[in-house]
C-alpha cells in the first residue's frame, strides 16, 4: 500500500477541501518529498548522516536525559517529573516525525519496533479523557512551575499544553503517512477531541501560547476530512488579541491577527503561527488572513531578515528585534527559526505562486538552516550569530561552540524532522504549470493536473555550479507550462526589497536552451515561464552566473555600515579565524581579487573564496557560512569592514 507523504508542511498534493460546500485549497501545490528522489552532493549527504547519525543519536539523548522516562513514570503512575521543561514530551514527538519520514523513502524494520515501542509508551501515559502532557500527569498535585494549578489555566502564557499537543498532532500524521499504522494517530485524534470539547465547545479562549497546534490540526483535517480539526484551528488563530496588550507581542498575542502588520515576539511561536495562518487561510478562503500576512512578511523581509537567512535578532525572548536591529556578535537567531521560515515561505509561494518567497526560503535553507548542525550530525548551534568574538561569551558564559544537546533542544530535534524533508520543496504545480524552485540533482515522477505523468530529472553541481541540465518526459506529448525559478541574486536581488543590495551591479546573463536551441527568456513572477508541447526526451539547459558578490546592507542596519559581506551563487561565506590569522584587521575594496576554487577535502567539499584584501597586501579565505565551526572554536566574521580601521 502506497501512502503519500504531506512531508512537514501540511499541505497534500492534490487534496482539496469542502469548507462551506466550496472547493479551495492552496492554487499551487507542493510535490511530496517521498516523490521525490535526489542524487546530489549537497542534500544527499546531509539527509543520509540525518537517519544514520542525527535521529539515533537524538533518539539516545531522549533515553539519556529523562524524555522517554517522563511518560514511563506516568504510566506507572510513579516518581517526579524528571527534565527541565514542560514541552520535552516534543522532542520524542519531533523524532518520531523525523524517524517517520526516513522510513517513507529508506525502510528500517527495526528503527520503525523502536517507534512502535515509544508510541506504546505515549498511548499509556496518556489519560482517559485525551489529556496528554507528562509535566502536570506524573504528580497533579505537584505539576511543573510553569503549568499552573488547573489545565489550561497557564496555556497563553508557559504551560505549552497545546505546543505538546501540535507536535503530537505533526508526528502522530508523518507516522500513519509513512506506516499505514493508526497507533499514533488514534492517540493524537483522542487529544485532539479533547481541546475541541475543552476549547470550541467550552469556549475557552485562551490564545496558544507558543504556537504550533494550528499547523498540526490542519494536519488531522486534511487526514481524516473533519471539519471540526480544520475550525478548531481557525479559532486558535481568532483567540489572539482579545485583550490589546502590547506586552502580548511576545506570543504574538497583542492584537487580533487580522490587525497585525509587523513580524514581532519570538520568531519561532511567529513563524509556525504565520504557517499555520496561511494552511487556514487556503483552506477557508480567508483574505483577511493573507492580507495580513502579506503585511507581515513586507515587515520581515524588508526590516528584519538577516543576509544568511536568519531570523530573531533578540536572544531575550529569542525576539524579533525593532525596526533594522541586526547586531552581528549578539544576533539570535535560533535555528528553529530559520526552520519556521521556511515553513512559511513555502507557504507563501502556493498562496502567490511568486518566486521571491522561494529566493528567501532557499537564503534560510542553504544558510541559516544548515549552519545549525555539524558535519558530524550530531553536535547543534541553537543561536547563530554572524559574528563570534572571543571577548563576547555567548550561552551562558561561555564561547559559541556547537553542542551534542541542549537543556532546551528543540533545535537538533528539529533538525530530525526537516532535513528528511528537504526534497519536498524542489518542485510543485499549479494549473498546467509546473514548477522547478530549487536546483538539485534529483528525479520525480509528477502526475500534471492529475492526468499526464511527466518524469522530471535534474543534474547539477548547484549550489557551487550555476549549470543545470533538466530533462522533461512526459507519457504522451503534451502542452503545459515550465516554469524555473530564477534566483534574485542573477537579477542583482540577494533579497526582496531594499535591506541589501550588490555593491557593483551585474549584468543579468542568464542563457537557456531547450535541445539545444537558444530560447529568449519570458518571465512571470521571477520564473522563466516555457509553455509549449513538451515530449519525451526534452532537455533544457540552464545556466545561472555566479560571480562573486560583493553585499552591503541598507544604510539604516547600523551594525553593518561600512562593511560587504561575500556571496556566491545562493552562499553566503565567512572568514575564520583558522583560515585568517589575522581576521580582525582584514579589510574589503572593490578592487579586492577573490576567486572561486573547490576544495573536496575540506569540510565535507566546498567551493572556497580566496584572494587578497582591500590592499592587496593580504590573503583571505572565505568558507560558506554553514560550515564554520566545525574546527573548533575561534573567531568569524560575516560582515568585512570596507576599509582599513585606520581609514575610518
Amino acid at each position: 500500500m502506497k501512502f503519500h507523504y504531506i512531508a512537514t508542511l501540511s499541505i497534500a498534493v492534490g487534496l482539496c477541501s469542502c469548507y462551506n460546500n466550496k472547493k479551495i485549497d492552496y492554487p499551487i501545490q507542493g510535490v511530496p518529498f517521498n516523490e521525490v528522489k535526489i542524487s546530489d552532493q549537497f542534500w544527499a549527504p546531509k539527509i543520509e548522516t540525518t537517519r544514520t547519525v542525527t535521529i539515533p543519536a537524538s533518539f539516545a539523548k531522549c533515553e539519556e536525559t529523562g524524555r522517554v522516562a517522563n511518560f514511563e513514570k506516568v504510566a506507572k503512575k510513579e516518581g517526579k517529573f524528571g527534565t527541565e521543561y514542560p514541552f520535552d514530551d516534543t522532542d520524542i514527538y519531533k523524532i518520531i516525525e523525523g524517524a517517520s519520514y526516513s522510513m517513507s523513502v529508506h525502510p528500517d524494520r527495526k528503527l520503525d519496533r523502536y517507534v512502535d515501542s515509544l508510541i506504546t509508551i505515549v498511548g499509556k501515559a496518556q489519560e482517559a479523557d485525551g489529556y496528554l502532557y507528562t509535566a502536570r500527569t506524573i504528580d497533579p498535585k505537584h505539576p511543573h512551575p510553569w503549568s499552573g494549578d488547573q489545565r489550561w489555566v497557564n496555556e497563553s502564557i508557559l504551560s505549552h499544553e497545546l505546543y505538546n499537543s501540535g507536535h503530537l498532532f505533526e508526528a502522530a500524521s508523518a507516522h500513519f503517512q509513512s506506516t499505514g499504522k493508526r497507533n499514533f494517530l488514534d492517540i493524537a485524534l483522542k487529544n485532539a477531541d479533547l481541546l475541541n470539547q475543552v476549547f470550541t465547545a467550552g469556549k475557552r479562549r485562551d490564545a496558544p501560547g507558543h504556537e504550533i497546534v494550528e499547523m498540526g490540526l490542519v494536519k488531522l483535517y486534511r487526514i481524516t476530512k473533519d471539519q471540526k480539526y480544520l475550525d478548531l484551528a481557525k479559532y486558535f488563530i481568532d483567540s489572539r488579541g482579545k485583550e490589546n496588550d502590547p506586552k502580548k507581542a511576545y506570543s504574538q498575542d497583542h492584537k487580533p491577527l487580522i490587525e497585525q502588520d509587523e513580524a514581532t515576539g519570538h520568531a519561532v511561536r511567529a513563524g509556525y503561527l504565520y504557517s499555520g495562518v496561511a494552511d487556514v487561510a487556503a483552506l477557508t478562503g480567508n483574505g483577511a488572513y493573507i492580507s495580513a500576512i502579506d503585511k507581515i512578511w513586507e515587515n520581515m523581509v524588508s526590516k528584519k531578515f538577516y543576509i544568511t537567512g536568519g531570523v530573531g535578532s533578540r536572544s531575550e525572548g529569542e525576539a524579533f528585534g525593532d525596526q533594522y536591529e541586526l547586531p552581528n556578535v549578539i544576533a539570535y537567531n535560533e535555528t528553529c527559526a530559520a526552520i519556521a521560515n521556511v515553513y512559511w515561505n513555502y507557504r507563501m509561494f502556493l498562496l502567490h505562486g511568486d518566486s521571491k518567497y522561494i529566493d528567501v526560503l532557499e537564503r534560510s535553507l542553504y544558510n541559516g538552516v544548515v549552519s545549525g548542525i555539524g558535519l558530524d550530525g550530531k553536535t547543534f548551534f541553537y543561536a547563530n550569530p554572524l559574528e563570534c568574538d572571543l571577548n563576547y561569551k555567548f550561552n551562558s558564559g561561555g564561547h559559541l561552540d556547537r553542542q551534542p544537546w541542549f537543556g532546551c533542544s528543540c533545535c537538533p530535534t528539529n533538525m530530525c524532522r526537516f532535513l528528511p524533508s528537504v526534497p519536498g520543496y524542489i518542485y510543485a504545480q499549479g494549473e498546467n504549470k509546473l514548477y522547478v524552485n530549487l536546483y538539485v540533482s534529483s528525479s520525480s515522477k509528477i502526475k500534471l493536473n492529475g492526468k499526464n505523468p511527466v518524469t522530471i530529472t535534474q543534474q547539477s553541481q548547484y549550489p557551487w555550479d550555476g549549470i543545470v541540465k533538466i530533462s522533461v518526459s512526459p507519457e504522451k506529448p503534451g502542452k503545459f507550462a515550465l516554469c524555473l525559478r530564477l534566483p534574485g541574486w542573477v537579477k542583482n536581488l540577494p533579497v526582496p526589497g531594499d535591506l541589501y543590495a550588490y555593491s557593483k551591479p551585474e549584468k543579468d546573463s542568464v542563457s537557456l536552451t531547450i535541445n539545444g536551441e537558444n530560447v529568449s527568456i519570458q518571465s512571470d513572477k521571477g520564473y522563466a515561464v516555457i509553455e509549449r508541447e513538451w515530449k519525451q526526451g526534452d532537455v533544457i539547459n540552464l545556466s545561472l552566473p555566479m560571480q562573486i558578490r560583493q553585499v552591503v546592507a541598507n544604510n539604516a542596519v547600523k551594525e553593518d555600515l561600512g562593511k560587504v559581506a561575500i556571496e556566491r551563487g545562493p552562499i553566503v561565506y565567512c572568514l575564520e579565524a583558522i583560515d585568517n590569522p589575522n581576521i580582525d584587521t582584514v579589510n574589503l575594496s572593490d578592487k579586492s581579487e577573490l576567486n572561486a576554487g573547490f576544495s573536496p577535502d575540506l569540510l565535507g567539499g566546498i567551493e572556497t573564496i580566496s584572494g587578497s584584501d582591500g590592499k592587496g597586501e593580504k590573503r583571505i579565505t572565505a568558507i560558506p557560512y554553514y560550515a564554520w565551526n566545525n574546527r573548533g572554536i575561534g573567531k568569524m566574521k560575516v560582515w568585512i569592514p570596507k576599509k582599513s580601521p585606520g581609514d575610518y
